[in-house]
């Protein structure tokens, strides 16, 4: 049988799921909350410290240990003193009833009186009276005498004999209750069977001034007969109560002692694990300084043990990444120190070479048509090579921790109207057209707009140079505390794993792929940095032939951190969305009646799908992704293997045209 509860989750979360699917759902909820908060700092503790937990366990198998080592004690003892009870009553009993049997057996003389003068007459309720008494009286309270006529309470009646109404009354000495203090299990044993017989039971006295409670017994039984030779059941009732409070005080005994020991053995494990948990607490906290940057931090080391050789190998392992660290740290800084440098010196000779190319480039119409081409081509280059320098100067600048972000309130609507009109030329030519949803209202960040509008014009151009000529879409959003620019193309897409390598410097999806639109590898790189720059992400999601989407999400305010984005990643119109609202059409619609034409409509065959709706202004945005990093978190959805027939992976399909074979984007 399966469970209900959710794989891998806790009790916490399926309680919450019986909370959320309740009628009282929200005060579930509000009392499972309220439960928990108080259990959090308790179950917090219990996971951060390896002391407290080796000491709970050592006390709580100390205390299983004690408690099974007592109880065996406690058996054993209790044993012992049962058969030493039971050896001692059946001795005496066996000798009371002796005397007993010895007293009926006596011979009368001839004027009714027995040589003993133990019996007078052959009165058999009297003398069983002066019995009792006889036979108590030498136990000096360490046992009871009752006398019961044969079958008395036991349900059975015995044939009428000489005295038997007098022997049935029930006597007993000491107040005993004869008749309540005797089993009737073992009354019925003795009147079917010869022979003493034994058990346990309590003996319970008659209602009186001084009238006790009941208290534990020996009751020894057996079948005699009296003066006139009728049957009785005489019965010893040997009380427990010294027994009983040897035990007790045994009990008190190994509790003291079991408790001593368990705190003892707490306390030492304590100890102990305090010994190996505070060199270990003290390498933590120096990991953590050294984490931090603080690469001079060493542990303290004394003595010779294991501990101290840890600490040894962990001063020695911190001093090598110190070392490597600083050698690392001196390379970087002469790379970047290079890099700058190189870019600088550059610049100069950059100058001159393009006013000369530009005079060359001038006077083209006067060369002949292999000259004049070579001018275009020298013009088109240069201009290339300045971008390249620039990128690198600015890549330089983040490496160097020298980029500052000058922040202020900007409405990305103008940001986005300025990267689209600067865009129109290139999308003109490419013959594409880029439309804008959700700027009806505004859209405030306090962000760079220099640094945003870079960000956005290297989206917005790298849609529009792999769109294959469709349709750019570029939405915007706000909600919560975040704000999010998307761009979507329905080109050639990403293949999978390229959505987090197209952020890499100068990677390309084909690098057998000349680059042929001017780019020099490092515009996503420094747009990354520049989402870095405003605590924000940039993100990508693509599928093969289904084109892709770049999502830059910003924090409304400066300082504030992003837990989510106005836009989801993967966007509405991707192959898994549409698919899985055909397949729900499809089943709503299999229920009625004439409806069977509706689902091929499902889908349009124009080479640009509709484009998702613009969120509502003000919706509460969706959960941060899980990988949802600033330059990292973006997600590809492999092409599958077979399309279903008549549904959107087919559309699909025959919306990626041809460039779903190249796949390449050198962004």
């Amino acid at each position: 049988m399966q469970s209900g509860m959710p794989r891998g989750g806790s009790r916490w979360g399926a309680l919450r799921g019986v909370a959320d699917g309740a009628p009282g759902g929200p005060v579930l909820r509000l009392c499972v909350r309220l439960v928990r908060r108080p259990l959090l700092p308790a179950a917090r503790l219990w996971r951060r410290n390896i002391q407290l937990r080796v000491v709970a366990a050592t006390l709580l198998i100390s205390l299983a240990v004690v408690l099974a080592l007592g109880f065996v004690v406690i058996a054993q003892v209790s044993k012992g003193l049962l058969d030493a009870k039971e050896e001692a009553a059946q001795s005496q009993a066996a000798g009371g009833f002796a005397v007993a049997q010895e007293k009926a057996n006596t011979p009368y003389t001839a004027d009714g009186v027995d040589a003993s003068d133990n019996k007078v007459g052959r009165d058999a309720s009297t003398w069983m009276n002066s019995l009792v008494k006889q036979l108590a009286s030498g136990g000096q309270s360490a046992f009871e005498v009752a006398a019961l006529g044969a079958g008395t309470g036991t349900g059975e009646e015995q044939p009428p004999g000489r005295g038997a109404l007098g022997v049935r009354g029930a006597r007993a000495s000491g107040n005993v209750d004869p008749t309540a203090s005797v089993p009737l299990e073992l009354r019925r044993a003795v009147n079917h069977a010869t022979g003493a017989f034994k058990t346990f039971s309590l003996v319970r006295y008659t209602a009186g001034a001084e009238a006790k409670s009941p208290e534990p017994a020996l009751v020894v039984g057996k079948r005699l007969t009296d003066i006139n030779g009728d049957p009785y059941d005489l019965y010893y009732l040997f009380p427990l109560t010294q027994e009983e409070e040897s035990l007790n005080l045994v009990k008190v005994t190994i509790a003291t002692a079991g408790l001593f020991v368990v705190v003892l053995l707490g306390g030492i494990a304590w100890l102990v694990v305090r010994q190996v948990v505070t060199p270990v607490r003290m390498a933590a906290g120096i990991a953590e300084r050294l984490s931090a940057g603080r690469l001079q931090e060493r542990m303290k080391v004394t003595g010779e043990d294991d501990i101290a050789r840890l600490g040894e190998a962990f001063n020695k392992m911190a001093q090598n990444l110190q070392s490597k660290i600083q050698q690392l740290e001196d390379l970087s800084r002469l790379q970047r120190r290079f890099v700058s440098d190189v870019s600088h010196e550059l610049r100069t000779p950059l100058t001159t070479v393009r006013m000369a190319a530009d005079v060359i480039h001038d006077a083209r119409a006067d060369f002949d048509p292999i000259t004049a081409r070579s001018a275009e081509l020298l013009a088109g280059q240069l201009d290339r090579f300045e971008s390249l320098l620039a990128d690198l100067l600015e890549i330089s600048r983040f490496d160097a921790g020298a980029a500052a972000l000058e922040a202020e309130p900007i409405d990305l609507r103008d940001v986005v109207h300025r990267v689209i009109d600067a865009a129109e030329p290139l999308a003109e030519h490419k013959n594409t057209r880029i439309r804008v949803l959700g700027d009806t209202q505004p859209v405030i960040a306090e962000a760079d707009a220099r640094r945003v509008e870079r960000v956005l014009r290297n989206l917005v151009v790298n849609a529009v140079e792999h769109g294959e000529g469709r349709d750019v879409v570029v939405r915007l959003a706000s909600a919560g505390g975040a704000v999010a620019v998307a761009v979507r193309d329905y080109g050639v897409g990403l293949k999978p794993g390229e959505a987090t390598r197209v952020f890499n410097r100068f990677w390309r999806a084909d690098p057998a792929r000349a680059r042929t639109t001017g780019g020099t590898g490092l515009g996503l790189s420094i747009a990354v940095e520049d989402a870095r720059l405003h605590g924000g992400w940039l993100q990508a999601w693509g599928e093969p032939g289904g084109g892709s989407q770049f999502r830059l999400t910003l924090p409304r305010t400066a300082d504030e951190p992003l837990r989510g984005s106005p836009i989801p990643l993967e966007p509405e119109d991707s192959r898994a969305n549409r698919a899985r609202a055909a397949a729900e059409r499809s089943v709503g619609s299999s229920g009625s009646s004439g409806s069977s034409g509706a689902g091929g409509g499902a889908h349009r065959p124009d080479r640009s799908p509709i484009p998702p709706r613009s969120p509502v202004s003000g919706a509460v945005p969706v959960p941060a992704d899980p990988t949802a990093l600033p330059g990292n978190g973006a997600r590809v959805v492999t092409r599958p293997a077979e399309q279903a027939a008549g549904g959107a992976a087919g559309t699909a399909d025959r919306e990626g045209g041809a460039g779903g074979t190249g796949g390449s984007h050198g962004r």
